[in-house]
């Protein structure tokens, strides 16, 4: 029986393509439907795993194609699981459960230039950028940063753009190369929009550079929220519901605490910047560090990101 609702969409598995060393693109097609819903570049999904385990990933595609949608994985041996299961299990044919798609990453269409600066497994969302882009004719110029060739995703694709010479520009770390960021952004024309997309020092280093300028020019995606998660313990949660106390070891964070105990607590990026495990706060004072919640949320310590966030206070009491 296929699955449709507000939220949660049917589909299978139709193609599986390595892309680069390590990471490997997914292609999806609805079931019991004929297009899937539409989505803007930048658009990410939830991908359900088994385990209760939901990973965000972003479309790759080209947002005119409402027959299928594509995502990449990069193997992260060092992460909690869900690449690894992602590159050593799935086989074409099976289905999953998607959810719609969403966007805290939009592209500005209208922009005179659009600068994109992104590293590693970052070109995702800039991948299906790039191709609207293309699609209405507005101008662009990309800086991709990877370890090595062999490491650089939809680097061949983007080698086949119109004048690609001229608007893709390499780096490789293993040839000593890596982007400077603040030139990039300081070279930039007024009016152009910047996106940046890739790891920490990356995204730091290009807000610290877009400081001065209009900030509704300038957009970014983190894989990790800026500060690291709060694993000192030292506290206790108390579950709302059941009234259960739970002690939060040193080198633990909530989210480890909570599934070491049963609790079912949804979560994808276990980094804080997407979301999912968000829960609310009944009592307590949380320590946050993610880079989800707005400035405002936090200061009213309604809600936590249990995958990374703390306790300030000695009890935490959570809407669970």
């Amino acid at each position: 029986m296929s699955l449709h609702t507000s939220e949660h969409i049917d589909v299978q598995l139709t193609q599986i393509r390595l892309e680069a060393d390590d990471v490997a693109s997914y292609e999806f097609r609805p079931v019991g439907m004929s297009e899937l819903p539409a989505f803007q570049a930048g658009a990410h999904i939830d991908l359900h795993l088994p385990e209760n385990r939901v990973r965000s990933y972003s479309l790759v595609n080209d947002p005119q194609e409402r027959y299928r949608y594509v995502i990449a994985v990069q193997r992260e041996a060092t992460g909690r699981g869900g690449s690894m299961w992602m590159h050593n299990v799935p086989r074409v044919g099976e289905r999953f459960t998607i959810s719609q798609p969403k966007n805290d990453f939009p592209l500005c269409e209208s922009a005179r230039e659009s600068v994109f600066i992104c590293g590693g497994i970052g070109i995702t969302p800039v991948v299906s950028m790039i191709r609207r882009l293309e699609r209405v004719g507005a101008s662009w110029h990309l800086h991709y940063a990877a370890r090595e060739c062999a490491r650089a995703a939809y680097a061949d694709d983007l080698a086949q753009i119109v004048d690609a010479d001229s608007r893709v520009e390499m780096y490789f770390q293993n040839e000593g190369q890596r982007p400077d960021v603040r030139s990039i952004v300081e070279r930039a024309p007024a009016g152009t929009h910047l996106y940046c997309c890739g790891p920490r020092g990356m995204v730091d280093d290009f807000i610290d550079a877009c400081a001065v300028r209009p900030q509704e020019e300038v957009h970014f995606e983190r894989f990790a929220a800026a500060n690291d998660a709060a694993s000192e313990g030292g506290f206790e949660v108390v579950l709302h519901r059941d009234g259960r106390r739970i002690a939060v070891s040193p080198g633990k964070t909530i989210l480890d605490t909570l599934l070491d105990h049963g609790v079912d607590v949804q979560y994808a990026c276990s980094s804080g910047v997407c979301g999912t495990c968000r829960v609310g706060v009944v009592d307590g004072v949380p320590d946050h560090r993610d880079d989800f919640l707005s400035d405002e949320e936090k200061a009213g310590n309604c809600a936590v990101m249990v995958c990374c966030s703390g306790s300030l206070s000695p009890t935490l009491v959570l809407d669970l």
